[in-house]
């Protein structure tokens, strides 16, 4: 890489021994946002690796003689460019899609857009795309089954800022209420329980990673009288489990929760756009009563940058909606100013593939994964794939290195890899092929074992000598 090491960057955290994760099972009465014991924070120690910096120097006083400079910022994107090739082209565990073209888009770079409030309301900022923005929500209401004049919902900048929206519309709904959250929960909606001060109940999963009911209704009980705050998961972050949301409601009802004592915000950041096309699967939609529903939008949708749609009921929003004067709107949203690009790049791909170019995609998505799947089985290695999910998990690669080359997520044993539109069967068959090859050398010796996986993904898809 071209450039001069100015400074290490990374950092990581070292927990104290007592310390608990972000998440940690609370108890019930217990605040989140209770004071925290000591962290410590140890610099260019994360995943052992460091970012280098490439430091910015000054123009030369005479502006005329840019040559030397213009030239090693032409080597240094260059360079840059060459190793976003590289690194996406080995990219298996992050649920991005690399699969578009946005060429027709280029023309806008030049252009400050900036989508500031609420969208449906102008300011007297004019530079915006509001328009392709509503057209962006209208399509996902329609796709959630909630009509246009009971839905209000904007384009995020992530997918966590749609779990923030969506938990907050339910602290304001019920200000008294807990926030109940699997352990395989995403930890933007642990955040949000600590940043909007939260009591929180983290709930135990099945193997499976969905939320395990039985749980949730010991926890419901023994907090009668106070509403429940639900967050449900469509597609964990490392298992890709859907939560069961009839089950959740019905749950809720059991445990003598109607309708106007709880609120269910459904957090689908990858697999909120893909399980309407799958056989068989649940209905995830508001003719069902959840309060909010996230997706994100640089995930199965494929945008170049972080993005994300929240929708909400119309009947929430008035308790987050303030005026704002100097800019002439008003706003319900997390961030006030929004990226004005990225409604113009999902509005882009939503009009190119539709409803039933994104059914193709899960689709062969759907095939891709249970191929991964019974390659890794015949290869002897351990894996697991929820029926409704892309995301094959399997055991955790000893070697760092290769880790770090396939950029893999990895959680205790666990690894996965998540099939998106891009990854193809040749690519998946590159993979196992390494992986089985690197493989017959970290355990050669036999001293070394592979890992069991019994306790994470059930005992049946375990392939380790103790399961055997």
């Amino acid at each position: 890489m071209v450039g001069t090491v100015g400074f290490e960057s990374a950092m990581s955290v070292k927990w104290n021994g007592n310390m608990k994760e972000v998440g940690e099972e609370l108890n019930p009465t217990s605040k989140v946002h209770e004071e925290e014991e000591k962290k410590e924070f140890v610099t260019g120690k994360l995943n052992a690796h460091v970012i280098r910096c490439l430091s910015i120097t000054e123009p030369n006083v005479d502006d005329e003689i840019t040559g030397d400079k213009d030239a090693y910022m032409t080597d240094v994107l260059a360079q840059y460019q060459k190793n976003l090739v590289e690194r996406t082209s080995n990219q298996l565990g992050y649920p991005v899609n690399h699969d578009y073209d946005y060429g027709a888009l280029g023309q806008f770079q030049q252009f400050s857009i900036n989508n500031l409030g609420d969208p449906f309301m102008d300011s007297t900022y004019g530079v915006h795309s509001r328009q392709f923005e509503i057209g962006v929500l209208d399509w996902f209401a329609r796709l959630w089954e909630i009509e246009r004049d009971e839905y209000w919902g904007y384009v995020t900048n992530c997918g966590t800022e749609g779990n923030l929206h969506g938990i907050l519309v339910g602290r304001e709904v019920f200000p008294n209420g807990i926030l109940y959250a699997s352990e395989d929960s995403h930890y933007s909606v642990f955040r949000a329980a600590r940043m909007y001060r939260m009591d929180c109940v983290k709930v135990r999963t099945l193997l499976s990673g969905q939320i395990d009911c039985a749980d949730f209704k010991s926890h419901l009980l023994a907090n009668k009288g106070r509403p429940a705050i639900v967050n449900v998961n469509i597609g964990t972050t490392v298992k890709g489990a859907v939560d069961d949301l009839d089950l959740v409601i019905r749950t809720l009802e059991e445990c003598g929760l109607s309708g106007d004592k709880f609120y269910i915000h459904c957090d689908g950041a990858l697999f909120g756009l893909m399980i309407p096309f799958v056989d068989c699967a649940p209905k995830v939609s508001f003719k069902k009563p959840i309060g909010s529903f996230s997706v994100s939008g640089h995930k199965f949708v494929g945008c170049p940058m972080p993005c994300g749609v929240q929708i909400t009921r119309m009947k929430h929003i008035n308790a987050l909606s303030s005026n704002v004067d100097y800019i002439a709107t008003r706003d319900a949203t997390i961030m006030g100013s929004r990226n004005g690009h990225s409604p113009i790049f999902m509005w882009y791909t939503l009009n190119k593939k539709g409803y039933k170019g994104f059914d193709k995609e899960v689709q062969r998505c759907l095939k891709n994964a249970h191929y991964l799947k019974d390659r890794l089985r015949e290869a002897g290695i351990s894996a697991m794939l929820n029926e409704l999910s892309t995301t094959v998990v399997f055991e955790r690669p000893r070697d760092e290195e290769f880790v770090r080359r396939w950029q893999l997520v990895c959680l205790r044993n666990m690894s996965h890899i998540v099939v998106m539109p891009n990854v193809t069967i040749d690519r998946l068959d590159g993979f196992v092929k390494e992986l089985t090859e690197k493989r017959s050398t970290w355990y050669q010796d036999q001293r070394v074992q592979p890992p069991c996986l019994a306790a994470d993904i059930g005992k049946g898809n375990c392939t380790c000598a103790l399961c055997n």
